[in-house]
């Protein structure tokens, strides 16, 4: 199989000839990884990525244009404020020269699924309220907040389609809803207040007939049937060490999403424990020797992680990404 076709073969419940490999590593480690492999580019080369995750493209708000409100509010911009302010340009050309470019690379070039970081309803709006003003707001703002959540839905969509005509494979809606064991707000409020506006994008894009998925950190069991609801293919990271249980995600979602994720951030990788590092990919590689799984951090790697871990992690992940599919 081609790196893509593998990756299509997990998200529609198929089993591969070897489990799809990915890590989030540019973040924090790119002048290691340069300095040890020449590029980000020649290390994703040498262990076979079979996805990219893809940044960019115009921004939501301006920045110099937020802080002046933020001013004119003694330091704070409320929602019904933000509501006076226009939205960046979507289709401004420019920014997305750079998609074209790791769209041609990675999928044009080296056959990868591409996939397209892109806001979501929540998290994106963080940096303009500060989350503790925005958790507030949902109690004390929920009509403004409906009509700024409704325009940040259409922005997304706009963008989404943008980059699906430019050839992305799927729209990665990047949204943060949950701590270590269960969502910053409750479960009614996540479904009056961010799923209807998630529907609208994810509606959109699936009539354009690509892939969508979802990436919120912590736990986030408690929306999961609300996620399957809004048909989502893939949810990142699924995170173990956050209390979410890859067992009961076999049991009970197998058949409705794919998860990407299984090298915990916050636990595994970048503690100098190589034995229980390695038994730990081994572990979930055999869970998902059969398919479900696309193998990939849960977060960035972190700037603690030695390029001698980074490389032992990934020289395990590529060893038995094959041996366990080819076992089972």
């Amino acid at each position: 199989m081609l790196p893509r076709e593998r990756v299509i073969q997990v998200i529609n419940h198929g089993r591969p000839d070897r489990m799809p490999i990915y890590g989030w590593l540019r973040e924090n480690l790119e002048d290691e990884i340069c300095g040890a492999f020449g590029s980000v580019e020649a290390f994703e080369d040498k262990y076979e990525f079979d996805l990219a995750h893809i940044f960019g493209g115009p921004r939501c708000y301006d920045e110099r244009a937020t802080e002046r409100l933020r001013e004119s509010g003694g330091g704070e911009v409320l929602p019904g404020r933000l509501l006076e302010l226009p939205m960046g340009d979507v289709n401004e050309p420019e920014p997305y020269e750079e998609i074209r470019g790791q769209i041609a690379h990675h999928k044009g070039q080296r056959g990868r699924f591409v996939y397209m970081q892109t806001p979501g309803i929540f998290e994106c709006l963080n940096d303009v309220f500060g989350i503790e003003n925005h958790l507030r707001y949902l109690m004390e703002h929920e009509d403004d907040l409906h009509r700024v959540y409704r325009r940040q839905a259409e922005w997304s969509l706009a963008f989404a389609n943008n980059c699906i005509d430019l050839g992305v494979d799927m729209i990665h809606v990047s949204d943060d809803w949950g701590m270590q064991r269960g969502l910053m707000f409750s479960p009614a409020a996540w479904r009056k207040l961010i799923y209807p506006y998630h529907r609208v994008i994810c509606e959109g894009v699936r009539r354009r007939g690509v892939f969508l998925s979802l990436h919120s950190d912590g736990n986030i069991s408690s929306v999961l049937d609300g996620i399957v609801d809004l048909g989502y293919d893939v949810v990142h990271p699924y995170q173990e060490s956050a209390g979410m249980d890859l067992q009961l995600f076999k049991d009970r979602y197998r058949d409705s999403f794919a998860v990407m994720g299984g090298l915990d951030i916050q636990t595994t990788l970048g503690f100098g424990k190589l034995d229980f590092l390695q038994s730990e990919i081994r572990r979930v590689m055999e869970m998902f020797a059969d398919g479900g799984l696309l193998f990939c951090t849960t977060h960035y790697v972190q700037d603690h992680c030695t390029m001698e871990e980074l490389t032992f992690a990934f020289d395990t992940v590529c060893e038995l990404a094959r041996e366990v599919c080819v076992r089972s």
